[in-house]
């Protein structure tokens, strides 16, 4: 049998990751796959970065959290189609979190209205939601 854990623990599992993560996390969206783990390298153009919002993820309820505020470039960096995604301290340099872009309903783990960019569009996250396992 697999390890459980209660709604409580996983909602403290999961905001303790925005909490260790810290205020002014940077998001960068990212050309091609994702590399192998969070500890790698980036790899990929960046076509838009942006600082979230100071809460950036709503407080965790039933075991997930989702994004919290606007989270929006007004100018995207470079053209390109968007694949993946890295959070990063505030630094931008110091990665914790990275997934999968896709469109809306493609179920990627952060969907956009269109992963086609150009450089200098606004490019605004639509979704974006964490969950904990081992429910």
């Amino acid at each position: 049998m697999a390890i459980q854990y209660s709604t409580s623990v996983r909602n403290a599992q999961l905001d303790a990751i925005e909490t260790a993560i810290g205020t002014a996390a940077v998001l960068k969206i990212r050309t091609g796959a994702p590399p192998a783990n969070v500890g790698t390298a980036d790899s990929g153009t960046v076509l838009a970065s942006m600082t979230l919002p100071s809460d950036w993820l709503a407080a965790a309820s039933s075991g997930s959290k989702a994004k919290s505020g606007t989270w929006q470039d007004s100018s995207a960096d470079a053209t390109g189609t968007a694949a993946h995604f890295r959070i990063y301290a505030s630094d931008g340099t110091t990665a914790h979190i990275q997934g999968t872009v896709t469109a809306t309903g493609g179920g990627g783990d952060l969907t956009l209205d269109n992963t086609s960019i150009a450089s200098g569009q606004s490019v605004t996250i639509s979704s974006f939601t964490l969950t904990a396992a081992n429910s």
